[in-house]
């Protein structure tokens, strides 16, 4: 799977892209990350991607024409096109059902804003599906970026070492969060792992998990 993530600061993704699963995934080939630099598509000497808004107001906005031209050539890289993803506090809130669908794109065309976030056009003329990682406000969209390639990722065939994984996660059944989950020591300052998992009992095991599961559920996410 490809990700090409169009962004003011492709640094931020050195440390990210170089380590733990990712990188494993990178050398196995499993999926590729492409960074571009809007600025790469600016006509000033200054390379001014920004500025103020009409109307007044506080900050700055990304401008049109470096955001057309780049992502106009990063669409023609590659195989084919890929689905374009802006990162935006009002975009449809992650979840891992919007995970699932675009773990199903075979190439994903990510847009990080910065500063006071992009001009209006570039929704209404690209298209974008635009989408939130929370109800909060990050400085720019690299990090969600990062959530959308952490998330997504998982569900690559072959990148975890137990696909299984993925499909126990929290909100991967049904909406269900996670069962407990023990390791050695069996005792550590007083607290004991439950004794059906050591039991040897496996359809014991998956009841007392699925109990679990839905009791955490209902006491952690009541409103789902």
């Amino acid at each position: 799977m490809r990700f090409d993530i169009l962004t003011l600061f492709p640094g931020i993704f050195d440390g990210f892209l170089s380590e733990s699963l990712l990188n494993k995934g990178l050398q196995k080939g499993l999926l590729e990350v492409h960074l571009w630099n809007f600025r790469e598509w600016t006509t000033d000497r200054h390379q001014s991607v920004d500025d103020r808004p009409y109307g007044g107001g506080p900050g700055m906005l990304i401008r049109c024409d470096p955001v057309f031209r780049c992502v106009e050539h990063v669409q023609q890289q590659g195989e084919r096109p890929g689905q374009l993803v802006m990162l935006t506090p009002y975009g449809r809130r992650l979840d891992q059902q919007l995970v699932e669908t675009l773990a199903n794109y075979p190439r994903l065309v990510l847009l990080c804003g910065r500063y006071e976030g992009f001009d209006e056009r570039i929704s209404e003329g690209l298209q974008p599906l635009e989408i939130s990682v929370g109800d909060f406000v990050c400085n720019g969209g690299e990090v969600p970026a990062m959530i959308i390639l952490e998330t997504v990722m998982r569900l690559i065939p072959g990148l975890l070492g137990d696909d299984a994984s993925a499909r126990e996660d929290s909100f991967s059944r049904a909406g269900q969060l996670e069962f407990p989950q023990y390791t050695r020591p069996r005792e550590y300052r007083g607290m004991q792992v439950p004794d059906v998992l050591l039991s040897g009992d496996h359809q014991e095991i998956a009841r007392w998990r699925h109990t679990m599961s839905d009791l955490r559920t209902r006491e952690r996410r009541p409103q789902s």
